[in-house]
């Protein structure tokens, strides 16, 4: 399995994004883009099948680069390879997390008021199904909001509406703490162990610029002995030919999803590799800085920016988000609105430079 060595540099990193020719892409937040390599990676593994059938072989290659994805993904958070699962997308791992423990009425989960459908998705299940109560209050008071009667703390590592921090206080809870990280992992340095939390959910198709249809869960090995697993395949068993008897992998190969494309897995393989060959801490750095420059352009041109933390998320004030947002398009920039708030939202990579915030900023409404 092919690994690039480090030989890209930021310059360099631009120029592995075809989009980057024609638009100023600033929409990581909601899909990353894609690099030309990562494609060509996929498009060999369709060729690869349609050469050779997909016997045997194909399967043995499956499962190989599905290790190597793991690992890569292991290396992103700080984490072993052994207590990372390979899901669809960050909302898959956190759904799997809190269906995962023995939740009942009396319960509660504490949420912030920022948090995403993904999330909300999985409490309100939770809620309707289990009878446990949900609560909600700001991300920065979460940690000081724990109850004897707190179960589980889920919310946001990064904000998706504003780009703040979850507080560092979580480490310290008594309850298991499940992160989103869709706008953590990729985007800024994350280590689960300084983190403290027990459970976290990433995307592959956003700051890991892979295909959509990719996520990574972390869970703590204290965590895993807790969640019950109800899904459970050919992919997350270990000797799935051994019948109804057949028991799940020991580590986080457990909450694996039932199956992953190969070339799907290539694709994000290839694009995660192109990152880590810059250098994880480049990126970071790189992007958190350009992302403060433009929060700071906006402001001086007269736009609110909402309050965000050294993260790589800009959300700032719009007078009609959709229609702003549309006309930017036009005008070859992508940002995204944040329904139901009066904001526009940019994500700013590593792959990105001063040429795209120019022309975001020349392409505003006055």
């Amino acid at each position: 399995m092919r690994v690039f060595s480090r030989f890209v540099d930021l310059r360099g990193l631009r120029a592995e994004f075809p989009v980057l020719r024609n638009v100023a892409y600033l929409n990581a937040g909601t899909d990353g883009p894609l690099p030309a390599r990562a494609v060509q990676a996929s498009a060999e593994e369709l060729e690869r099948e349609a050469a050779n059938g997909r016997t045997m072989a194909h399967f043995e290659r499956r499962s190989e680069l599905n290790d190597a994805l793991r690992a890569a993904y292991a290396r992103a958070l700080g984490a072993d390879a052994s207590d990372v699962a390979l899901t669809t997308c960050t909302s898959d791992g956190m759904a799997q997390v809190i269906t995962g423990l023995t939740l009942e009425p009396g319960d509660e989960i504490l949420t912030s008021d920022e948090e995403h459908p993904g999330l909300l998705g999985a409490l309100g299940a939770a809620r309707e199904l289990h009878g446990v109560s949900i609560r909600e209050v700001p991300l920065a008071q979460i940690a000081e909001a724990v109850v004897p009667s707190t179960a589980l703390v889920a919310c946001s590592h990064v904000g998706w509406v504003s780009g703040s921090l979850a507080p560092a206080e979580l480490a310290d809870v008594g309850p298991p703490v499940l992160l989103d990280g869709a706008q953590g992992v990729g985007a800024v340095p994350v280590d689960v162990r300084a983190l403290g939390c027990d459970a976290y959910a990433g995307a592959g198709q956003k700051w890991l610029c892979g295909p959509d249809g990719l996520g990574n869960l972390y869970v703590s090995a204290e965590l895993r002995a807790r969640l019950g697993v109800s899904r459970r395949g050919y992919a997350n068993l270990e000797d799935p030919n051994a019948g109804i008897d057949a028991s799940l992998h020991d580590d986080a190969r457990r909450f694996d999803t039932m199956s992953l494309s190969a070339e799907s897995v290539a694709c994000g393989l290839a694009a995660i590799e192109l990152l880590e060959s810059v250098g994880w801490d480049v990126v970071h750095d790189a992007s958190s800085a350009l992302a403060a420059r433009l929060a700071e352009q906006l402001a001086a041109r007269g736009r609110e920016v909402a309050p965000r933390g050294r993260t790589t998320l800009v959300s700032f004030a719009s007078d009609d988000p959709e229609v702003e947002r549309a006309l930017l398009a036009e005008r070859g920039v992508a940002v995204r609105n944040i329904p139901g708030r009066p904001w526009l939202r940019a994500s700013v990579g590593a792959w990105n430079d001063e040429n795209d915030l120019e022309r975001l900023l020349g392409s505003l409404s006055a």
